[in-house]
């Protein structure tokens, strides 16, 4: 115990040297930055991961404690309560650099994703997926533009796209996430069953159709003459048509080529420079780099033990490290306190929380009541399709980079966020959780196609 002690004492009284060298500015501005850089990590990372694991006790996904952790390290409370603090931590060379890895981050993050997303499905199988994804993402998506129709002055940015800012807002509605859905079936071991795994291919389909909205969104609203916008989609047909002809088998054969050549090593660093090199040409189009990367991801074969262990060797640090940084990088932009004393800003938040919620439920469920599934099981696919997690963030953010909404406007969209994909969890408990044993001599294989095996950590 006296061990222990001498070394906490030694340990702070070194931290008290430290941070008194970098206040009296003993070290110069390059190795300050550097230092500061570091600690922003190492406490965003500490934060994040407590909070994750507090909440995850609670039943909840580890990424409510994540972008929790970034809100609080905002102007929502450590500005708020400590504005010199923050302002030390976090200074603006502080935050260029987190949000410069930050990017990086959320490229591997949705490189991962496309890598995770499978579309494939059984012919019979198409109208029930077409009549879901239509109810979990059309009644929203209406509800999202009349929402942004009533309130543009609070939650619309500086473009002067009209139609691109109610677009996008109604897709900001309608997504679900599907690594948190993904999660959450397995938490509630139903995975496995008709529902969880119809859940996960609406979702699945429901992501892509998402980013291909997004990525017309972008190029609509990325310049005000409408020949750039006709080129900048005709470059996106051609890249996504090359990468279904020429990419996507081509990688087959180098992927089939590093299973029959075992330990070489190359895959890894091969498919990054591929998804980089995406994010790149899509930036350089107009649009956001993630979706490049998430399109390089989707031609990756996923049928291979190869790939697999290449995901989860990414995952780790992408999910460990860079995507809170991610967070971190939202919530700096986010401030409930922006939304002030006025209630109507108060009455707009309530109201995109509860139609997002309410207009889900009903979308989803009633198409799966529609397609014959029992009234619980309805419910129950309608609160999974609430679920929003971390690609609301995403979308919002991009929304809010483009100028498409405002800080206040991204606030909302945060905190809708936040909110759905918490009452998923204890939603399902409420409707029961125990899943349907599976008809006699019933397959897995008779199931609609899902994404692959171990998911994206699942919770992010």
């Amino acid at each position: 115990m006296l061990k222990v002690i001498a070394g906490v004492v030694l340990l702070l009284g070194a931290i008290g040297l430290w941070w008194g060298r970098l206040g009296s500015g003993g070290s110069s501005a390059e190795v300050d930055t550097t230092a500061r850089f570091l600690l922003a990590v190492m406490v965003i990372i500490l934060l994040s991961h407590l909070l994750g694991a507090l909440l995850g006790r609670l039943g909840q996904p580890l990424v409510i404690g994540e972008i929790l952790g970034g809100l609080l390290l905002g102007p929502s409370l450590l500005g708020w309560v400590w504005p010199s603090g923050q302002a030390w931590l976090l200074s603006a060379d502080v935050v260029s650099a987190l949000n410069t890895v930050a990017q990086l981050g959320l490229i591997v993050f949705m490189f991962l994703l496309g890598c995770e997303l499978r579309m494939e499905t059984p012919k019979k199988a198409v109208g029930s997926l077409g009549v879901s994804v239509l109810g979990a993402m059309g009644l929203p998506f209406v509800a999202g533009l009349a929402l942004a129709a009533m309130a543009p002055a609070m939650l619309r940015g500086s473009t002067p796209h009209d139609f691109g800012y109610l677009c996008f807002f109604g897709l900001a509605m309608s997504v679900t996430a599907l690594p948190v859905l993904a999660r959450i079936l397995t938490d509630l071991r139903l995975d496995r069953s008709p529902v969880g795994q119809f859940a996960l291919a609406s979702a699945a389909v429901g992501d892509g159709i998402a980013w291909l909205a997004l990525t017309v969104i972008l190029a609509a609203t990325g310049s005000g003459d409408a020949g750039d916008m006709g080129s900048t989609i005709a470059l996106v047909v051609a890249l996504v048509a090359f990468t279904a002809l020429v990419v996507r088998p081509l990688l087959a054969t180098v992927v089939r080529r590093a299973e029959e050549r075992p330990g070489k090593g190359t895959l890894l660093p091969l498919l990054l420079v591929g998804a980089i090199s995406y994010a790149v040409l899509t930036h350089l189009l107009g649009l956001h780099a993630v979706i490049g990367a998430f399109l390089f991801g989707t031609a990756v074969p996923r049928d291979s033990a190869v790939t697999h262990r290449m995901n989860q060797q990414l995952q780790g640090f992408t999910l460990t490290v860079l995507l809170p940084l991610f967070f971190a990088g939202v919530g700096l932009n986010v401030s409930v306190g922006a939304l002030g004393r006025d209630p109507w800003h108060w009455l707009v938040l309530a109201g995109v929380v509860v139609v997002a919620t309410l207009t889900k439920i009903v979308g989803a469920g009633g198409a799966a009541r529609a397609m014959g599934y029992p009234p619980k099981e309805s419910l129950r696919f309608g609160a999974l399709m609430n679920c929003r997690g971390v690609t609301e963030l995403v979308v919002a953010g991009i929304g809010w980079q483009r100028h498409l909404i405002s800080t206040t406007g991204l606030t909302v969209l945060v905190l809708m966020a936040v909110g759905t994909t918490a009452m998923t969890g204890p939603l399902l408990k409420l409707l029961g959780t125990k899943p349907p044993e599976p008809p006699p001599g019933e397959s897995d294989d008779s199931s609609t196609a899902v994404p692959q095996g171990a998911p994206l950590r699942a919770d992010a």
